[in-house]
């Protein structure tokens, strides 16, 4: 859920607060939204919205605060309009960006712009599309969907990220993002091919639980929001999810927690509400369970490993 140190200090796969209108009304299409992204993929593959320069994010400037940085690669994509990234480009309609793992960009919203970000993550590809609208940023649409089969996409990602020391290649990168592209398509299709009804509503539940994980959730109140019972959204885990509710629940929260002790300097009772979890104490026992080290040794074998990594020698 996938999907970053803007994603705490905004949004960014990311919490804004109470949710004011009920899950089935905020994902009204979540059946059919695919098909959206699905087009947009497709007029970019075949050069209906044609592909333009192809941007690669600098890896070795240090990220500013706020922003979005997260461990998988990603593609933000300008589809309509333009905009300024403090990553070190302009991106007009058909530009790519490309930010490996690690990497960092922020936008910079100056006019109306759309664009659309895929993230390549181990297990799932995830899709969001953005619109600037001159005063707010508004999630258009946003997919998910499993990679599998074989592993096409993870080698085109590595070569698209060896031809990042050669930008000027340009009409050789735009055809590896358009591979990219149509790989994506490919894995949406099969999707709508094998989904079911209680597939996408499980999904749709992921969404919900990734977005809205600092909250006080709980099985009865995302049944709730669902219109669902707690028993059904129990058997909706146990027949669709590698883990129940609560492991899925528990796993998101301390991934998140992982990312604020490596990204900031908070205090352990802050990253433990900052993802939800009322008790430090419990926060910590869980944190040393899943990881063999306490939140605060975790950080400190994080920095310690940074700090050898830079001074070790080429």
């Amino acid at each position: 859920m996938l999907y970053a140190r803007r994603r705490y200090a905004c949004t960014g796969l990311r919490y804004v607060g109470p949710c004011k209108r009920s899950a089935a009304q905020q994902y009204p299409g979540i059946y059919t939204m695919h098909h959206d992204i699905t087009h947009i993929l497709t007029d970019l593959i075949n050069g209906t919205t044609p592909l333009r320069q192809v941007h690669f994010a600098n890896p070795a400037i240090p990220a500013p605060e706020l922003a979005l940085q997260v461990d998988f690669p990603r593609l933000e994509i300008a589809i309509e309009g333009s905009m300024k990234d403090q990553a070190g480009c302009v991106l007009q309609q058909g530009d790519v960006l490309y930010v490996p793992a690690g990497g960092w960009n922020n936008p910079h919203w100056q006019a109306p712009a759309t664009t659309l970000s895929i993230l390549f993550g181990k297990q799932q590809l995830g899709f969001s599309l953005l619109h600037w609208d001159g005063k707010d940023v508004r999630n258009l649409a946003k997919q998910h969907v499993a990679r599998r089969g074989p592993r096409i996409g993870s080698l085109l990602l590595q070569t698209l990220h060896e031809i990042q020391m050669q930008p000027h290649e340009q009409q050789t990168a735009r055809l590896i993002i358009a591979s990219l592209l149509s790989h994506c398509v490919d894995l949406l299709g099969s999707q709508i091919q094998t989904a079911s009804r209680s597939q996408a509503l499980f999904e749709a539940i992921r969404v919900y639980i990734d977005e809205h994980y600092a909250t006080p959730l709980t099985r009865e109140s995302v049944a709730q929001a669902f219109y669902i019972s707690p028993n059904y959204l129990s058997h909706l885990f146990q027949k669709t999810g590698a883990v129940g509710f609560n492991e899925y629940l528990t796993h998101t929260r301390l991934e998140h927690a992982r990312q604020l002790l490596k990204g900031y300097d908070l205090k352990v009772k802050e990253v433990a509400h900052a993802c939800g979890f009322v008790d430090s104490n419990y926060f910590c026992r869980l944190f040393r369970k899943n990881t063999e080290r306490s939140p605060s040794e975790y950080r400190r074998q994080y920095h310690s490993q940074l700090t050898g990594k830079g001074a070790s020698p080429e």
